[in-house]
């Protein structure tokens, strides 16, 4: 495996809407037809999930942009709101293309959170600096579940769909376009903790003593969010990562019964109208259940850094590709740890179905030509 020197990260120009309508990037091909746009190669990304030769493994980041590029800091001083942020076609579309301008990694994910879907199901709720997502009405009584609506995504959130389509547009294939879902227990958690927890007692206690109220909210959850999924891939979206973070929370025999079959739903769901989109999960802390993962049916399992990845590989058994999964505290050593730490993920991960990652989401503070050393040093490698 090859790596060459790091190069200098550039300034790219905001996004402007204007672009959207551009073809520029298509080719034409008028052999035997009418002429007609076709977009280029299939993104690397979803031939490794398949298991087709690749050159190298693709390569993409977690939470790409907030944690650590200045030019989402600036935009977030201009737009303090993170729903405003996360709300207009305009910032989605901008904040999601620039790690795409500065880095070109091989997934470009959509700029959004798992709990924009609340709003359409009402549930109130804000994601307020420095404390977090904030849940205004807990949900713990059938009554409170019984007011929750079904999510229509066209009706609720057609910014999602419009920005989905112009960074399909924009990427033109050269990476995949991601969408993301959160998880129903996940979801679940939020909604009756009223926000983030340490401890989870609260979706504890009502999955302990009123497990009914917990599966009735948990139901609504799974067709939501399986209709969201199909919306993200209709509207653009090549691949989509179902975010379990709390499932990890439960021990084993309570994962098989307030997350594995939601999660087995959703997937049996969306496979049966779009059987060839490319479905990742992902639950921090997984160590414990990675075969339970396996049994969702998704087409990767998204690994976190407390796994070897060899050991990971063995367990999920060869029918399912993985990601990561390399520490994100990695990126505050040097060039050299950096480098090392890739080269070990990919060894230990073998040239078969495998995409690149860290373990979880990028920390605050990571100095951002530590990033374009981790892209460079992935991109340079061969099988």
């Amino acid at each position: 495996m090859s790596c060459s020197s790091i190069s200098a990260i550039s300034n790219f120009p905001l996004y402007s809407s204007s672009h959207s309508n551009s073809n520029s990037r298509y080719v034409r091909c008028a052999v035997g037809a009418e002429p007609k746009n076709v977009s280029v190669a299939e993104p690397m990304l979803l031939k490794a999930v398949r298991g087709e030769d690749v050159e190298r493994p693709p390569v993409w980041l977690m939470r790409q942009a907030g944690r650590y590029m200045k030019s989402y800091q600036i935009i977030c001083e201009k737009y303090p709101s993170f729903r405003e942020r996360s709300e207009n076609v305009d910032l989605v579309v901008e904040i999601s293309l620039q790690p795409w301008h500065v880095f070109k990694p091989d997934g470009v994910i959509l700029f959004s959170d798992i709990l924009t879907p609340l709003s359409g199901m009402n549930i109130p709720f804000d994601i307020i600096k420095g404390k977090g997502p904030v849940i205004f009405d807990p949900i713990n009584t059938d009554a409170e579940v019984d007011q929750v609506r079904e999510f229509d995504p066209e009706e609720s959130v057609p910014y999602v769909g419009k920005a989905l389509t112009i960074l399909r547009e924009e990427v033109n294939n050269e990476a995949a376009v991601l969408g993301f879902v959160g998880a129903p227990f996940t979801l679940a958690s939020y909604v009756v903790e009223g926000g983030s927890s340490k401890h989870f007692s609260k979706i504890k206690r009502l999955a302990f003593s009123q497990p009914k109220v917990l599966h009735a909210l948990l139901r609504k959850f799974t067709t939501s969010m399986a209709k969201y999924v199909q919306y993200q891939a209709d509207n653009g979206a090549q691949a989509v990562q179902i975010f379990d973070s709390w499932a990890t929370e439960l021990s084993p025999v309570d994962f098989e019964e307030f997350s594995l079959p939601y999660l087995k739903q959703i997937v049996d769901t969306v496979k049966q109208t779009h059987p060839d989109l490319s479905l990742i999960l992902y639950a921090s802390g997984s160590g414990g259940l990675l075969e339970r993962l396996a049994l969702t049916g998704v087409d990767v399992v998204s690994l976190d850094w407390t796994v070897d990845m060899a050991e990971g590989r063995r367990r999920l058994g060869p029918d399912v590709a993985v990601q990561g999964n390399v520490d994100p505290g990695a990126l505050f050593g040097s060039k050299d740890f950096i480098t090392n730490r890739i080269n070990d993920t990919v060894r230990k991960a073998g040239r078969w179905k495998h995409i690149l990652n860290l373990g979880h989401g990028i920390k605050v503070g990571t100095p951002e030509e530590n990033v374009a050393h981790f892209f460079e040093v992935a991109k340079a490698i061969r099988y």
